[in-house]
């Protein structure tokens, strides 16, 4: 038998005075009442209940074990209630993170109107370029560019990214507009170290071209100003050259060897059930950035 539904039903003998009351309470038999009391009597090794024909009394380790028990189980319910709470309302600390250039660029507003709708949910957001271990590092959930790899993820697509090549008129100028991707060999690219290779740039069609530059950062958005100031070609994602291309500060080059989008996802582990807290995050992402980035 369960012995915590033993120690219920003890409590409820206890506080009505007959079995036929507790069981009427708890939605049992008075005879599957006296059965659960008499094997947490069995279990216990102790009588905890003196029974007659018109009266129960209270032993006296019944008595001290019912005046412990009541708090006990008054406060495993209180946990239980305290867990559901937390998987069915949106509260807590959650943690995520997000790639630095669309997190500085697009996420910040959009979570920060997440915060302002949620205001039980604390939140704790990491912009970093690296990729990590949501499991191992305690994240609720990630927001990663391009095809997710992650075994044991659930992933959501947001939104997608094009990745344009652009440099500025003054560059362009100068050094002339390259034609096709080959052409790349012969200009000062700027590399952008977090990409999974970046010497080597892909266009349509799965043409690679190497490339080469005296200027690398781990950055997008310094990419982008030292395109801006004439110094080379910078590969781009296009929420980072947005505003610069709508000024004319640099010019998209190679547009028609362009990629299809990559597509942007939030990740999160797979389980049965899902904190109230990162469902609301996942679904908030979804309508706000659905094809904005």
């Amino acid at each position: 038998m369960d012995r915590l539904t033993q120690e219920r039903m003890f409590v409820k003998v206890v506080e009505t005075g007959s079995f036929a009351a507790a069981a009427a309470r708890l939605g049992t038999s008075s005879g599957q009442a006296s059965k659960l009391v008499a094997g947490l009597e069995a279990a216990l090794g102790v009588k905890l209940l003196n029974r007659t024909t018109r009266a129960l009394a209270l032993t006296e380790a019944g008595q001290a074990y019912a005046d412990r028990l009541r708090g006990l189980i008054d406060a495993f319910d209180d946990l239980a209630s305290e867990v559901q709470n937390a998987a069915t309302a949106p509260r807590g600390r959650l943690r995520l993170t997000a790639p630095l250039s669309l997190g500085t660029i697009r996420l910040a507003p959009i979570l920060a109107g997440f915060a302002a709708r949620y205001p039980d949910i604390a939140l704790d957001v990491q912009f970093a370029d690296r990729i990590v271990n949501l499991v191992d590092e305690g994240f609720d959930a990630a927001i990663r560019v391009g095809n997710p790899t992650d075994a044991g993820l659930v992933g959501r697509r947001l939104c997608t990214v094009r990745v344009q090549t652009v440099a500025a008129p003054a560059y362009l100028a100068a050094r002339g507009r390259p034609q096709q991707p080959a052409d790349l060999a012969g200009h000062d690219c700027i590399i952008d170290t977090n990409f999974s290779d970046p010497h080597r740039w892909i266009f349509r069609g799965g043409v690679r071209v190497q490339v080469r530059g005296r200027l690398s950062f781990s950055n997008a958005q310094a990419c982008l100003a030292a395109a801006e100031a004439g110094l080379g070609i910078a590969c781009l994602p296009d929420f980072v050259a947005a505003a610069s291309l709508a000024d004319g500060r640099v010019l998209a080059v190679l547009t028609d060897h362009e990629n299809p989008p990559l597509g942007v996802h939030v990740l999160y582990p797979g389980g049965r059930f899902l904190p109230a807290k990162v469902r609301v995050m996942v679904d908030f992402l979804v309508e706000a950035l659905r094809e904005r980035v």
